[in-house]
Parts: C-alpha cells; structure tokens; sequence
C-alpha cells in the first residue's frame, strides 16, 4: 500500500482551519504532517498529532514534506508559492492565485520549469449546487444557455478590520475567483469584460460591491458580489431556450466545516434547498435535485495528480485564465470602459 503524501498547511487562519486542514486531514491518501501557526494552542486543540511550526521556512527544508498548502493572505501566495516551487515541493494556492496577472504567470513559467504540480484551489467548482448546474446543462434541458446570472451576496454592513478589507481589491479579488472560475468551466473565456466597483459602507478601504459581465458571442454572464445584502435570494438564475434553473442559498461544506463535522461525513455536502427548473413550454416548476458537494474531490485528486494517476484538478493554465478575466475587471473598472479579452 502506497504510504500518503507528508503535507504542510501554511496558515491557520479561517482558509487554514475551515478549509485546507480539515481537508488535507479527511483525505486518506494525504498525510496532515505540518502547520505553520504563531497560535500553536489553537492548532494543538484541533490536531494534536500534527506537527506546529511558527514560520515557513522550516517547512522548505523539511525533506519529508511533498506539497505545501498556502492558505495565507493574498499577498504572500505568490513569493510563497515561488519559494516552495524552488525549494522542490509541489504546490496548492488558496484563491486567488496571486494578486497581480504578472505574478501568477510567473508561477505558471516556474511551475513548467521545475516539472512541480501548482494547483489553485477553486473549491467552488465542487459546490453542490454548481454540480447540479453543470449535470442539467449536460443534459440539455435548459436546450442553449443564453444568459446566467451567478451572485456571491453577503450582508455584513459593518466593515471589519482585517487584511482582506484594509488592502487590496475588495470583493473582486476576494470572491470574483469562485464566480469567474465556474463561468470559464462552463463556458470557457469570455470575448470581453465589463466590470463595475464601488465601495458601499462607512469606512470601506477596498470595493465592497462589484457587477461584472462577461461577453460571450451568443450568451451574456453576468456576475455580482456585494457586502450589504440581506436578501441574498439569488445563487444562480440560469435562462435557456427550453427553459429556467433558479437557486438560492449558498454550499453548505464551509458552515459544516465550521461547526465541527468531518469532511465525508454523512450528511457532508448535502443541499437542503435544491434548484427549480421551470419548463420553457408550460412554466410549470419542478424541484430539480442535484448531487452533494464534496470539496474533498479535490484533494484527492491532488494525490492522484502526484502520484501520476490523473490529471491536475485545477491546472495553472486555468487558474492563469481566471487571473487574466480579474485583471480585464480591474482594468474596466478603472478605465470605464469594456476590456477585450
């Protein structure tokens, strides 16, 4: 039996601790061998077995560890994810992929040079209900999708301080890779971009509200992520030639996670509100169920990306793609103007 592949989790914060470490430790085929945390308490209360280190350094000269998971702030993706590619580790970045489009090409050009796995975490891709819309587009139910509206509201109207919203570009950067990331799966890259920002509360630093569409020859997407949002009814509203699919609610993995369930568990990944399909013929409106989320595909197929047996989940080339739409939104926003791809 093939031993599981030593992995290191960089950071502890909400990435770490919510996504990355519960994961990683879920996945049988990988090992949780290392933390890096400055709070080894709180690590230690969670994972007692597992190794706490206070810096990086000590993970990239540490010969046992084979990949090296960054879920540290944004930032620090790029130069960390350069540092552990040149120090022989293959490598996850949590989203995004790095801060600038020059960054992330760079990492794509080493990660070619080295012949080291780099993958970006694009969880979202296995959502329950982004699976289910993927299963009723292959279907051809919805006959050709003309229009999608995919919204990531929130309603959190007081700004907070943290490094997420004291630097940096707002909820672009922030939660435009989960929205761009599954349009670019579905449809892949856009002809153009049309983006628009703003900051909404008292006391915001970074854009808080963003609107972007994606130009398609036959189809418009159109995307939207705000903090001051207390009906956040819509997740999806998808229009085809046959008909509608409808949803609201978000993924339940990350609040299951947060409360202290297993990743795999019973129940892991189901979606108690499912979609609506409504008949483009009739308008009648059916419950259109789909399959549960399981962010632990994911990882599982990092280990079998390693060990030669699949493909990469999320390759650079992708998540470069998903970088390239974020900068033509930067671009538009700033410019007034649209951005061709």
């Amino acid at each position: 039996m093939t031993a599981p592949i030593n992995t290191a989790v960089i950071g502890f914060g909400n990435a770490g601790k919510t996504f990355h470490a519960p994961l990683v430790a879920a996945c049988p085929d990988l090992n949780l061998l290392t933390i890096v945390s400055r709070r080894p308490d709180d690590v230690r209360a969670v994972y007692p077995d597992v190794r706490v280190v206070p810096d990086f350094e000590t993970v990239l000269v540490d010969p046992d560890i084979a990949l090296v998971v960054l879920a540290t702030p944004d930032v620090l993706h790029a130069p960390q994810a350069e540092a552990a590619l040149n120090a022989g580790k293959a490598v996850v970045v949590d989203k995004p992929f790095a801060t600038t489009l020059a960054d992330a090409e760079r990492l794509v050009a080493l990660s070619a040079q080295t012949g080291l796995l780099l993958s970006v975490f694009q969880n979202r891709r296995w959502d329950a209900d982004f699976l289910a819309l993927r299963a009723e587009i292959a279907s051809g139910r919805l006959g050709d999708i003309v229009t999608v509206e995919s919204r990531y509201d929130r309603h959190r109207p007081l700004v907070r301080d943290r490094w997420r919203e004291n630097d940096g570009d707002g909820v672009w950067l922030d939660l435009g890779p989960h929205l761009i990331d599954q349009m670019l799966v579905l449809f892949g890259a856009p002809e153009a971009v049309t983006c628009d920002m703003a900051i909404q509360r008292p006391g915001g630093l970074t854009p808080d509200w963003v609107h972007a569409v994606l130009r398609y020859p036959d189809r418009r997407v159109v995307l939207n992520a705000a903090m001051v949002a207390a009906a956040p009814d819509v997740r999806f509203a998808v229009h085809g030639t046959k008909g509608s699919w409808l949803k609201s609610g978000l993924d339940t993995q990350e609040d299951q996670s947060k409360s202290g369930m297993i990743p795999g568990a019973p129940g892991w990944g189901l979606d108690p509100n499912p979609a609506t399909f409504v008949d483009g013929e009739t308008f009648a409106r059916f419950p259109a169920p789909g399959p549960a989320g399981n962010y632990l595909d994911y990882y599982a197929g990092i280990a079998a990306a390693l060990r030669g047996e699949g493909p990469n989940p999320v390759p650079p080339e992708e998540a470069l793609l998903t970088m390239r739409v974020i900068d033509a939104g930067l671009r538009s926003a700033r410019e007034r103007r649209e951005i061709t791809l």
